[in-house]
Order: structure tokens, then sequence, then C-alpha cells
């Protein structure tokens, strides 16, 4: 499959090569104001657009929720903090030792407008592209993206994109995002895959429309429980022998997990009543979503590892295999008017079956394969404009199926000038925990259950306000009941998902805000986080902080724009969530404290023509600071690395 994909691309690119130009990155609102490089070029015959020229505004980008926005051509500080693994800012996250693996969270979005349980495995999920990481495209000239950064020994990161018009009315785009790192600890390689193929099409009299994707994802990392116990003394004492990383003794070296799977997803509408001009009082639509997607999560070993993860059904060959297959089909009626503003009613229909292959009897008790079934939900959504404020609302309900379910968002946004807007949001949700908290199998005893437990109940209240680029505010209020969290087992201290009896309440309050002075900049994201919680099973840092203070200047004629500074980040310390490789999961552990460590990183990143190009000397700090940095127990993050990498955006 891998080949495959790789020999599409390599046509694609090909046919484009030809003196084609520059273009930016995706998916970013961008001020005009702003944009270091326009585009203007004379469109050849048979593309999509028939105007003589052009312009960067052509190259639109159309996202999940249908905002619109096109090609970013700059060079900014929010491209450097997008230039990862994720390709989007990571603030909140503390990456694992090798690129590819998984992050630890230092803070939770618990805004939610899902009805259904989710898979599971939520550690190996931040890669894993969902329907709302889908963006699709319209361009007047074909346009292409390639993405390179180094790995840590051998491999390297690299994704690929095109798209093209193949007439003003019909788009398709195709990529391919690859990653192969061996890492600097032992048995810790990653190996991951994500296709993507998007397409959208309307009619000519714009009356009907259709987008859709496949997405198909391969996942891959060696999983080695971390370093031994015995090994954390000489991690953090520096001893010089162990400063290299692979001496390290870590708990096993025989196994390994993968998450698996691809997704066929399709969109369309049909207008009955259509806008015909800008004075048209009504519009009515139907439309229609069907998507199926086709996963699994699967832990290997070879031997069993019994002082790790207890004792086990089998000694060798060890393989835990969760799948999920789920059908949803999504009927809607949309209606507008000058006077209401937009309503959509929509009925839907969830058909999903997750399981295991074999049914396990453990202590006379028998534990069943299968969570199958049938969900219908009902929902509408609402959006105004009304005398300066914009006002939103969405709904959903489980109306029948075996799962309750439950969620209400409204939202008003209130413009007062061009410089200050302010925006309040109320959020309700009730879901059943994810699959796997409520059934797992395993060949390892002690990670075989079935529990039914109850909806996890969230309310917040977020207020967010902005005042240019000078300050922009976010507070949040969450009060959580009945919340499923995973902990060790007090008699087989063996990990095992639990339930909270106690409401938490979780404050945050976010300050991002850029000074400027002269061609010097400084940027600032601080994060203030309070829970309540008398069970402390939602552990998250009090402060977390990223400030980069950098240079930013034209040289060389305007020939290179330069971009160079230092970033720190950092987070006080807490009670940091444990890693189980054998689930997945992170779970709750309060007996040791993690963080109170800065993290240095200098970049320097430059714009020529069509290419930006990233150095950054990151974590150089690590050798003088002190050796008491980890992602999570017994999981040291990276040491001092030196990596490089371009993005080349260019266009037919």
């Amino acid at each position: 499959m891998n080949k495959l994909v790789f020999v599409l691309l390599f046509i694609l690119f090909c046919n484009g090569l030809n003196a084609q130009r520059k273009l930016g990155g995706f998916g970013e609102k961008k001020d005009i104001v702003n944009t270091q490089d326009t585009i203007s070029r004379t469109s050849k015959k048979g593309s999509g657009i028939k105007s003589p020229k052009a312009k960067i505004e052509d190259y639109l980008i159309i996202s999940f929720e249908n905002d619109t926005t096109y090609v970013d051509t700059s060079l900014t500080i929010q491209k450097e903090y997008k230039f990862n693994y994720l390709r989007k800012d990571n603030f909140g996250l503390m990456p694992f030792s090798n690129l590819g693996q998984t992050y630890n969270s230092l803070t939770y979005n618990l805004e939610n407008t899902s009805l259904i349980p989710g898979f599971g495995a939520r550690a190996r999920h931040f890669n894993y592209m969902e329907i709302e990481d889908i963006n699709y495209y319209r361009v007047p000239t074909p346009l292409t993206e390639l993405f390179f950064k180094t790995a840590f020994e051998q491999g390297q990161l690299a994704d690929s994109f095109f798209t093209i018009n193949t007439s003003p009315q019909f788009n398709f785009s195709i990529a391919y995002k690859g990653l192969r790192s061996l890492g600097k600890y032992q048995h810790i390689l990653t190996s991951t895959g994500n296709f993507r193929f998007t397409s959208n099409y309307r009619t000519k009299n714009d009356r009907y429309n259709f987008r859709g994707h496949i997405v198909m994802q391969d996942l891959l990392n060696q999983e080695n429980g971390g370093i031994q116990d015995d090994g954390i003394e000489s991690f953090e004492e520096g001893e010089e022998e162990f400063l290299d990383r692979s001496i390290l003794e870590v708990n096993f070296e025989n196994a390994e997990s993968i998450l698996r799977g691809k997704r066929f997803h399709l969109e369309h509408n049909y207008k009955i009543i259509r806008e015909k001009d800008s004075l048209s009082k009504n519009k009515l639509s139907i439309g229609h979503i069907i998507s199926f997607e086709d996963k699994y999560f699967q832990y290997d070993q070879s031997t069993a590892n019994t002082s790790f993860f207890g004792d086990a059904f089998k000694t060798s060959k060890l393989k835990d295999r969760a799948t999920l297959e789920n059908l949803y089909n999504q009927l809607k009626l949309n209606y507008s008017n000058n006077i209401i503003g937009d309503l959509q009613f929509n009925v839907s229909n969830n058909n999903y079956n997750y399981g295991y292959d074999k049914i396990v009897v453990l202590n006379g008790n028998t534990i069943k394969n299968r969570i199958k079934g049938d969900i219908f939900s009902a929902g509408g959504k609402y959006h105004k404009q009304y005398r300066g404020f914009d006002l939103q609302g969405e709904l959903g309900i489980n109306i029948s199926g075996d799962f309750d379910g439950n969620f209400l968002k409204a939202q008003a946004s209130f413009k007062l000038n061009e410089d200050i807007a302010a925006t309040a949001t109320l959020n309700h949700s009730s879901q059943a925990p994810n699959y796997n908290t409520l059934l797992y199998q395993s060949d390892y005893i002690n990670y075989n259950w079935q529990n039914n437990f109850t909806n996890t109940e969230t309310q917040q209240l977020a207020f967010n306000v902005k005042y240019k680029k000078l300050a922009n505010i976010t507070l949040d209020y969450s009060t959580i009941n009945d919340y499923v969290y995973f902990k060790e087992d007090e008699t087989s201290n063996q990990v095992k998902p639990f339930q909270n009896n106690n409401s938490i309440t979780y404050l945050r309050v976010k300050f991002e805000n850029e000074i400027k002075v002269g061609k010097f900049a400084l940027n600032n994201t601080i994060l203030y986080q309070n829970v309540q919680d008398d069970n402390n099973v939602l552990n998250v840092p009090e402060i977390t902080t990223r400030n980069t203070l950098y240079f930013s200047s034209h040289l060389f004629k305007k020939a290179l724009y330069l971009q160079t500074g230092v970033t720190l980040n950092y987070f006080t310390k807490y009670y940091m969530n444990d890693y189980s490789p054998l689930l997945a999961e992170f779970y709750v552990q309060n007996e040791r404290e993690f963080g109170d460590f800065p993290r240095l990183d200098f970049f320097i990143n430059a714009k020529i023509r069509q290419t930006r190009i990233y150095l950054k000397a990151e974590h150089f700090n690590s050798a003088f600071t002190g050796y008491n940095y980890y992602s999570a127990p017994n999981y040291p993050y990276r040491d001092f690395i030196v990596r490089f990498g371009v993005v080349w955006n260019f266009f037919l």
C-alpha cells in the first residue's frame, strides 16, 4: 500500500514540477495586510479558473465546519510552533522521547459534542486523523506542498500533498505523511503512515454539491515499558556512561502495538430553494452524510512479562486485538430566512460493532466479546446575526439504543470594534465512557473486564476576549460528574478503569500575547489551571508556559526573510500520569511529582522564495539544568539534539 501511494504521488508531482512557484501552509486564517508574498500568475488553458490571473486568495481551504480560508504564504512564529510531527500547535502536550510516540496531556479541553462512546487506546490517537481533521480545497492551478523533517537516529518524517481542480466544479487532493524513527533508547522504533484522498464537486447552477474523503492510517510503535527502576538514578545523576541512552536497560524488548484504521466519508447536499440574490429571504436544502470506519488496536508480545503485567493465560505469542466497525448515517434539513436565521434539523443512526474474537471465562464469570447495536439520534443547529451579536447553537440526543447521551452547545460572539471581540460559550455533555473501559480482553489475566459505568456528565462555561495581538484571554470553568479514569488496582497492582464518585471542578485561564519592539518580539502563552478533586484523579500542572523571544528581518534586498530566537517551555511539578503500553492509555499515579524543568530551544528559520527552512537546537540546556526531565514516569524526555526541516510550497 505504501509503495503504491508513493508511486501515485511521484507521478502527480512530476506533472507539476515545471515552472512552479511559491505557496504557503494550509488551514490558517490570514490577514492580507501581513502577507509577505503575493501570487499573481496567468492560468493555463484547461485550468479550473477562467480568470486570467490567479491570486493567493483564490487558493481556498474548506474545513469540516465549512469555514473557508486561503493559503498562507508567510513565515511567522505560529508556523514555527506548528512545524512538528502533528503539524499543529502542540502547546499543552508533552512529547515522548521518540518522534511518532504518544504525548502526555498537560491540559484537557472538555468541550464535547459526541453521542457515542469513543474507541479507547487514546494515547495512540494524537496523530490519528479524525473527520474533523480533514480539509477540502478549491484552487485555480495545481497546488503542492512538500514537508520534511529529520527524526531520531535512522529515519525521517515526510508529508507530501497535491491538489488540483480538473474543472471549476471538481477538485481532488491526495496526501501521504510517513515517518520512521529508530529513537535513542532501546526498542522504541516508530513507523507511521497517514494516507488521505479528498474530493469535492458542485454543479454549475450550484444546486447540488458533494464532498468526501478516504483516509487510511497505520501507526506502529515498539513498546519498551520505559527504563527500568534500577536505571533511574543513573539517568538522573547524568552518569557519563549512560549518556549513550541505548545502554539504559528497558522493561521489555519484545512488544509492539499498532493502531490501524480506514474511513470512507461522504457528504452531499441538494438545494430545493436556493439563494438567487442578496435579497432572497428563503433557502431550503436537504443533506445526507454517510461515514464508515473500520479500525483496530493490537498489542503483540513474543513472551509474557508477568513481573510487569501479572499472570497470563499463555507464555508466548501474546496478542490483544480490539476492533471497531462503525457506520454512521445522517439526514438533515436546512432552512434559512432573513428574519429567523439558519436552522437545521437532523436525524442520525450509528451502527456499531466493538469487541474481540473470543469469549473469556474468568473466575466463573463470563466476559462477553462484543458490544454492538444501533443508536438513533436527533439534533439541530441554529445560527443568527442579530444587532452585532453572532449567535450559534447546537444540540443532540439519543432517542433509541443501548447508550444514552445528549449534548448542548450555545455560543454568542460580539465584535465591539476592529480591535476588540468577545465570545461566551455554554457546553453540556452526557456521554457513555469509551468502549475499552466497558469491555476489555487480554492474554494477561488481570486485563479482562466488563463494566456497567454510568455516563460522564460535563458542564462548561467559557469566555474569550481578544484585543488585537496584545491580549487573547480564554477562561473556562467545568464541572465533571462520574468521571472515568485508569489507575492501578490496589489488589492486583495492575491498571484498570474506575469511575469517580465525586464531582470535579476544573478552572483554566489562558493568556496569549505578543509584544513587538522594532524587529524583536516576545510571544507569550501562559496557562493557569486549578482542579478541585477529593480523589485526585484529574491531575494537571498549575502553571504551563511558553515564551519565545525572537528577531525577524528581511535580508539581502529582501531575497531572504530570517527569523531566529529562543523558546522556553516550562510547567510546574504535579502528579504526572503514567503510561500503560498494553492499553495505550495514560493512568493516574499519586506517588511522585514530575515537572519544574525548563526546556530551551534555539531556532533559525529562513524563507527563500518558495522554500521555508527550519533549523532547531532542541532542549540545548539538558546537560546543565539537571537530568530530571520526563514525559511520563520511567519515560525520559529528549536530550539535546539539532534537527533540520524544510517546507516547499509551489504551484503550476
